[in-house]
């Protein structure tokens, strides 16, 4: 096909192999063409259609590549990108997008520069819960949204010092990690807060990370709560909304990720959907509870998005302006955190 866009994945490992390449392959228009693995070659048993390659330069060398995505370990997003970027490719930063604001800022003007597309991957825009969510605050059924609630708690009692995101280097943490997608969806869903209040620690014995937060964000008529632990033996709930109207509840993480992990694919029947007993329930006054059917989640729409923008046919899901906001909100958090008390939140520096 004359509009298929050749795509090329640096790195393979969780998020390269998961997250990247498995979702490229599934997506219509693209084609995974090439990945970046430095030793090893299980990208190349896996896909033996695509280029395996050792290293960036020998990926840029290849000039049939439109598209290349940055899947190494945090503290290189910005190099990478930069890389990619002053090579005239289009990319794809996987979260979190950059380690500082100040980063995401220059990535954002070199991008503009180049006249090159950059986006982050915030894939759980497309998660089933999320999309569930979106939907229940649309249909006005809670009435005035006053109380969000977002967790995403595992049960992790042990560091995994041997993991680069828990070895105590550039870029790791749960704040980072995790944070970097439940900030991002409350910016989705609500802009940007007025003020900021967090607790960003360390729980766990050993740990050399930060492995917990609580961040508060506040707008006019709403609180939103995200939360983060790795010492949830009995997970909270993933969502909790109260209105003035009723309140929506939904337990257990969006099933792509595990099922991926565990050899599926896209096309597997039920990917994607939520088992029943996982649903979310509607309560509202004087009535009896609801459960409500998940939406189906499916990350392919993520590279679809990207997809239809270089090819002119939609504007971009999400772009790299959103990645600054998010790495200004992390900023904010670690000090608010330090320092113990309430900030501003100001974006003016917004490039």
């Amino acid at each position: 096909m004359a509009d298929t866009i050749r795509a090329g994945v640096i790195g393979y490992g969780l998020a390269g192999r998961i997250f990247h390449t498995a979702v490229i392959a599934a997506t219509p228009g693209l084609e995974l063409a090439a990945v970046v693995q430095r030793t090893g070659d299980e990208a190349a048993k896996a896909y033996p259609g695509a280029r395996l390659y050792r290293s960036i330069q020998e990926l840029l060398d290849d000039a049939s590549i439109r598209l290349i995505v940055v899947a190494t370990p945090s503290g290189s997003h910005f190099q990478v990108a930069e890389q990619c970027l002053l090579a005239d490719r289009d990319v794809v930063v996987d979260k979190p997008f950059t380690l500082t604001s100040d980063e995401a800022g220059r990535l954002v003007r070199l991008s503009r520069e180049r006249r090159r597309l950059i986006s982050v991957y915030q894939n759980r825009r497309w998660d089933g819960d999320f999309k569930t969510v979106q939907k229940m605050i649309a249909s006005g059924k809670l009435g005035r949204l006053v109380t969000f609630e977002s967790h995403f708690d595992r049960f992790r009692p042990h560091p995994r010092r041997e993991v680069w995101r828990e070895n105590g280097g550039p870029g790791g943490g749960t704040l980072y990690d995790l944070g970097s997608h439940l900030i991002d969806q409350a910016l989705t869903l609500f802009g940007k807060p007025d003020h900021i209040s967090a607790s960003v620690r360390v729980e766990r014995e050993n740990a050399v990370v930060d492995d917990a937060f609580d961040i508060t964000l506040f707008y006019p008529k709403l609180t939103a709560y995200l939360r983060a632990t790795n010492l949830a033996c009995t997970p909270g709930a993933r969502f909790t909304l109260h209105g003035t109207q009723g309140s929506f509840v939904k337990f257990g993480l969006d099933p792509q990720e595990e099922a991926l992990k565990n050899g599926a694919t896209f096309h597997t029947p039920g990917f994607g959907h939520d088992p029943e007993k996982d649903w979310g329930t509607l309560y509202l006054e004087n009535t009896v509870p609801q459960k409500i059917e998940t939406e189906v989640g499916d990350y392919r729409g993520y590279y679809a998005s990207v997809r239809d923008a270089l090819l002119g046919r939609q504007p971009l899901a999400v772009t790299a302006e959103d990645g600054w906001r998010t790495a200004r909100i992390i900023e904010l958090a670690r000090q608010s955190s330090k320092e113990g008390r309430v900030l501003s939140v100001d974006f003016t520096g917004k490039p």
